[in-house]
């Protein structure tokens, strides 16, 4: 049998299919389409122009597939196309969330805004800057990082290699519980112990409510990735005589590390922008104050909080930069958690 023939014997056994480019041609006219039918209608809103294209390009892509390619594949297409418009739809309000807050923040956001704080300037006068809540932010996280941490991985080290029976249940039940409170019953219970004792608001009492929504989300994340560590590892130190102890700490915890210190960065991000319990116990300051063990203090939720209620211009313009400078700083945080998992990853 020749070449071509048998060239021509393997084409007759494939299927007709689209063309790779395709999937951005039907995107395309349903744009253009949906843009039509908004112009027709008179629709202004991007949105609902957005919505009917969106639609569209699902319905076009099944029915240009069935006919071409069968209904099987284009099942499979179609569930492709879910996907992807569900991904830019999800898109949209962060998109929209970033480049309002970039647009509005770069008003004030200079050298000047960064390393000064409010001082005796007035809500409704320009001028003033974020210096202190910075300071204020990066004690009270910092702080609760030193107490939550530790003991969400020591509570997940123990639920993983210690744990059974009825203790271990009850833990991961409260864990589970703990991850779902809002922020404002931790700061509630902080607040209350204080009324007990007849303390005054400072910058620690923050620190303790942050570490109370830290906990959770590292006991998650730590448990998960030491379930991930092969039990082979665990039995070869074992079988060398190495005590239990010393297993998980020379072997467990250094294999596990990357994902361990991406989670408790998440956890940092995830506290970073709480307000509500920094509104009740720690309670402002607009003067520099170093030490957050005496006295109120400042933080970066708390000041757009209390800049937006001011209601007035330059307020409204100090607030997107604090914005802008607290997007900037959990988004650094999650580089950094990513480029740790990375480089302390198992080869």
């Amino acid at each position: 049998m020749s070449t071509a023939a048998v060239t021509d014997k393997r084409s007759t056994l494939r299927g007709a299919t689209l063309p790779r480019w395709s999937p951005w041609a039907i995107a395309a006219g349903s744009v253009a389409v949906a843009l039509g039918i908004g112009a027709a209608a008179g629709l202004h809103s991007h949105v609902q122009q957005g919505l009917i294209a969106a639609l569209l390009f699902v319905l076009a892509t099944y029915g240009i597939a069935a006919r071409v390619e069968g209904r099987r594949q284009a099942k499979d297409r179609i569930a492709t196309s879910l996907v992807w418009v569900a991904f830019l739809l999800a898109l949209v309000p962060l998109i929209s969330l970033i480049w309002v807050t970039v647009q509005r923040g770069v008003k004030v956001l200079d050298f000047y805004f960064l390393s000064h704080s409010m001082g005796v300037v007035a809500d409704s006068q320009p001028g003033g800057g974020i210096y202190h809540a910075i300071l204020g932010s990066l004690e009270q996280v910092g702080l609760a990082t030193l107490l939550g941490a530790p003991i969400g991985v020591l509570t997940a080290v123990y639920l993983v290699e210690y744990g059974r029976g009825r203790l271990a249940r009850a833990v991961t039940f409260f864990v589970d519980v703990m991850t779902g409170i809002p922020s404002i019953v931790a700061g509630l219970f902080i607040l209350s112990l204080m009324l007990i004792l007849d303390m005054q608001p400072f910058g620690f009492a923050g620190s303790l409510a942050l570490a109370i929504l830290m906990m959770p989300v590292v006991v998650r994340s730590t448990e998960e990735m030491l379930k991930l560590v092969p039990n082979e590892l665990r039995e070869a130190s074992l079988a060398l005589g190495v005590p239990k102890w010393r297993t998980i700490l020379k072997v467990v915890l250094p294999t596990s590390i990357g994902g361990i210190t991406t989670g408790v960065m998440l956890a940092i991000a995830r506290i970073a922008g709480e307000t509500a319990p920094v509104l009740l116990l720690v309670f402002g300051n607009r003067f520099i104050n170093a030490n957050p063990f005496e006295g109120a203090q400042a933080s970066l939720p708390l000041y757009i909080y209390q800049q937006y209620g001011a209601g007035a211009d330059p307020a409204y313009d100090r607030a997107w930069a604090a914005s802008l400078a607290l997007i900037a700083f959990v988004m650094i945080l999650n580089l950094v958690a990513r480029g740790i998992a990375r480089w302390k990853s198992p080869r």
